[in-house]
């Protein structure tokens, strides 16, 4: 017997509760309409606070700020990751956003000209959905993982929180990004450590300088922000290739892997005797194994025709327009490379706002939609 599902009706539903959801939920309360925002978290900010306890930003606490709401610390502090999770939930708090938590979401689709919201005990209708999540979402790690030894532990970066969690023991961190870096430098107090894979670069500079708090971030935030964007031929030329590529190491350099007494080895290309085998033909002998391999989108929920041949939204700049009334907020250059962080997604979320009151407007006739500031669901 099918499992009964209460059935509720409202105009827009937010998937996701994170930066980008409530900005498009900040937005939707500026103009009075009427959304209810669905998170699969027990509390606002999870997301952040359940990453590795080591964690920091790489922005200054001035950049970290959400529409109407100063982030509450000095603009040249980095804030730690559970700093971003309770500023999000005193965000959420302080504008009274309708945020349902434990409400993951397991199916979306479109009938009978309106869209269908399941979560595990209820199913919403509404006349436009926006997807307020990132393009990470589902850990990635190679399909030969499972033939390592089941005696040596093995994490992926999102699930990993800090050294206690692992074996006594050597351990190898697969990836040369950022997440990889951090984690590597945090393990390596404690263990020996090796780092396999290639890196993508690195910025030279210090980022906890002056200079580097003053002036390169403000160079930077202008150029991820204005420069690379849809509106320039330089940006629409590098889309592709800033979609793909790795972000080059920003806080961590090289030089400290090597004073932590981190081991660079190539990438890892398979198994050899329950061992994870690397590409110059070692078998690294450890008892722990980090994936820090990145994600899948994880959009296998969405049942509608929207995505192209390599699994990605297609929209023009958050607005799918073969599926009117879908949106997509917070993706990776979704209009610029600043788009999916706290710099880029006020500006991403009001014109997707901007665009779904507009189609409200044609599709209802309101004249006066949007005057009064109700957002709440009840």
């Amino acid at each position: 017997m099918a499992e009964h599902k209460i059935v509720r009706r409202i105009p827009t539903v937010v998937i996701g509760g994170g930066q980008a959801g409530l900005t498009v939920g900040y937005f939707l309360a500026q103009r009075g309409l009427p959304f209810v925002i669905l998170d699969g978290s027990t509390r606002v900010g999870d997301a952040w606070r359940n990453r590795w306890d080591s964690l920091r930003i790489f922005t200054p606490a001035r950049y970290a700020s959400l529409p109407g709401m100063p982030f509450p610390a000095r603009g040249t502090v980095s804030p730690t990751k559970d700093e971003i999770a309770d500023y999000l939930e005193s965000y959420a708090q302080h504008f009274r956003l309708p945020v349902r938590l434990n409400s993951v979401v397991e199916r979306l689709w479109k009938e009978d000209h309106q869209f269908r919201v399941e979560t595990r005990t209820e199913q919403w209708e509404a006349d436009n959905v926006i997807v307020a999540m990132a393009n990470y979402q589902q850990p990635k790690v190679p399909d030969f993982a499972q033939r390592l030894n089941p005696a040596i532990r093995q994490l992926h970066s999102h699930d990993y929180r800090n050294p206690a969690q692992l074996l006594d023991g050597e351990v190898l961190v697969v990836g040369a990004g950022n997440s990889g870096a951090d984690i590597a430098m945090d393990v390596a107090q404690t263990r020996k450590t090796w780092m396999a894979g290639k890196e993508s670069g690195h910025i030279p500079l210090r980022i906890d300088t002056f200079f580097v708090q003053y002036f390169f971030f403000r160079l930077v935030r202008f150029i991820g922000h204005h420069v690379l964007s849809l509106a320039t031929p330089i940006g629409r030329k590098n889309r592709p290739k800033l979609l793909s590529q790795a972000t080059p190491l920003i806080r961590v350099k090289p030089r400290d892997l090597l004073a932590a007494g981190i081991d660079r080895v190539p990438r890892v290309i398979g198994v050899h005797h329950g061992r994870p085998l690397l590409q110059d033909g070692r078998a690294l002998d450890v008892k722990n194994v980090i994936w820090c391999t990145g994600y899948h989108p994880g959009f296998s929920w969405i049942d509608l025709p929207v995505f192209d041949e390599k699994g990605q939204p297609r929209h023009d700049r958050g607005v799918v327009t073969d599926t009117p009334g879908l949106y997509f907020a917070g993706l990776h250059f979704l209009y610029a490379m600043s788009s999916a962080t706290f710099i880029g997604i006020s500006r991403d979320a009001k014109w997707i706002v901007n665009a779904l009151a507009r189609r409200e407007r044609q599709n209802h006739g309101l004249a006066a939609f949007g005057r009064t500031p109700r957002a709440a669901y009840s």
